[in-house]
């Protein structure tokens, strides 16, 4: 019985540790999708561009509109890139904090 418990417990254990390490997986190729948009505006901002490619603002708009940020109410012909990157660096931030569940 007490085998059997233990065993239990590991087995618990094991799950929630693969549990853990893919929630941090996930998080972190996240921050690296972000982390690329936000190298893709730097990139137009430093060649003076100001119209955002449609691929580009589609994917960054993923990411606004998952997160609920505020930028998703302006339409995203109108969202100069400096704004775009300061709202992919709040989310890129949020995600760089642990949570309340990393704590436990």
């Amino acid at each position: 019985m007490l085998i059997q418990a233990t065993c239990m417990t590991i087995s618990e254990l094991q799950e929630r540790a693969e549990a853990d390490r893919d929630v941090r997986y996930a998080r972190r190729k996240k921050i690296r999708a972000i982390d690329q948009l936000i190298n893709d505006f730097e990139m137009l901002n430093l060649a003076e561009e100001v119209d955002v490619p449609g691929e580009l603002r589609h994917r960054a708009n993923r990411f606004i509109v998952a997160a609920a940020h505020p930028l998703v109410k302006r339409p995203c012909d109108e969202i100069p890139i400096a704004d775009w990157m300061e709202a992919l660096y709040d989310l890129q931030d949020t995600l760089m904090l642990p949570s309340e569940d990393d704590l436990d």
